[in-house]
């Protein structure tokens, strides 16, 4: 079983900066594909970023492309998500996930490939 805690949320001005961290409890998270994800009240849940297991492949909806980044650092069992320029469309709570599959290529979109998952952090972009 793999606990993935996320941290790094809060409150910010649009234009502004925040830096998620997503914390696995195991070094088997250095196997797996990573993702964020979002939910906004009333709406869906919706991809945000996905990075394999290695950090050589990165994938981002169009939503937040050249403004999100996403990383990992294995040594620390830790995946990130730098999040540049807010807008007060990007206020959810965000979630990271695993999916539990041994070193795929590349990371997922599709929320139904993950089989581990964070609680959430919320983020809150004031305009």
């Amino acid at each position: 079983q793999v606990q993935l805690v996320e941290s790094g949320g809060g409150l910010v001005q649009a234009g502004g900066s925040l830096r998620l961290s997503c914390a696995a409890s195991r070094r088997t998270f250095n196997n797996y594909a990573m993702g964020w994800f979002r939910q906004a009240p009333g709406k869906e849940r919706e991809f945000v970023a996905t990075i394999n297991w290695s950090g050589g492949s990165t994938d981002y909806a169009d939503s937040v492309k050249g403004r999100f980044t996403i990383s990992r650092d294995n040594a620390k069992n830790t995946v990130y998500l730098q999040m540049n320029s807010l807008k007060p469309e990007d206020t959810a709570v965000y979630s990271c996930a695993a999916d539990g599959v041994f070193q795929h290529s590349e990371g997922r979109r599709l929320s139904g490939m993950y089989i581990y998952w964070g609680q959430g952090t919320q983020v809150t972009v004031s305009s």
